[in-house]
């Protein structure tokens, strides 16, 4: 069994990180192996809106996102972490996220009418990590990131929001209860990924 964590973060060691690594730590299981991937250590080409189905590939563009949809396809449960800029979530997640699109392939058969398949994710668990500053303006990036895993047919088990107090890097590494409770959340991720099993 395989549960990722995707962070958005542009600065490795950050409180994103932090948070998704702590909860992989409660996810972790013999049975299940975790891993963190950082978006901003990809090359990842912004979506080319090319309106026809890529399949049997995920994408007609093959770069860092490629992997990515490897191990999403192979994970039963998917962690998306992202900061608060601006009111939404970063640009490496809107990036990731954007490049998402044909997780739900278009099915143009019928020519009168444009649908979409059936979502490629579809009965995958999944969580978001979010992380702003004091002010704590999650709104605008939950919905963004709630959209991904609608779009993806993945179930949202939590959302973690954390609010930090300065801009140094990594805060919640002395935040001890922010820590256990992202490990209980994952543990949660845990217990739902089973349950479907």
């Amino acid at each position: 069994m395989n549960i990722v964590g995707i962070s958005g973060s542009a600065t490795g060691g950050s409180s994103t990180d932090l948070l998704i690594q702590a909860a992989l730590d409660g996810a972790s299981a013999p049975h299940v192996k975790t891993r963190l991937y950082r978006l901003n250590e990809r090359q990842i080409m912004p979506c080319q809106a090319c309106g026809i189905s890529p399949e049997p590939d995920y994408c007609f563009f093959h770069d860092g996102m490629e992997e990515l949809y490897n191990i999403m396809d192979k994970s039963e449960g998917i962690i998306l972490g992202s900061p608060v800029y601006f009111d939404s979530v970063s640009a490496q997640t809107k990036l990731f996220i954007d490049r998402t699109n044909c997780l739900r392939p278009a099915d143009f058969s019928d020519k009168s009418v444009q649908e979409f398949k059936e979502p490629k994710f579809k009965g995958k668990k999944g969580a978001i990590i979010i992380v702003a500053g004091d002010y704590g303006k999650f709104e605008g990036a939950l919905r963004v990131m709630r959209a991904f895993f609608i779009w993806a047919g993945i179930e949202i088990l939590f959302e973690l929001k954390y609010k930090t107090k300065s801009l140094n890097v990594g805060e919640v590494r002395d935040d001890g209860a922010a820590l256990q409770s992202a490990k209980e959340c994952g543990k949660m991720l845990l217990e739902g990924v089973t349950e479907k099993k």
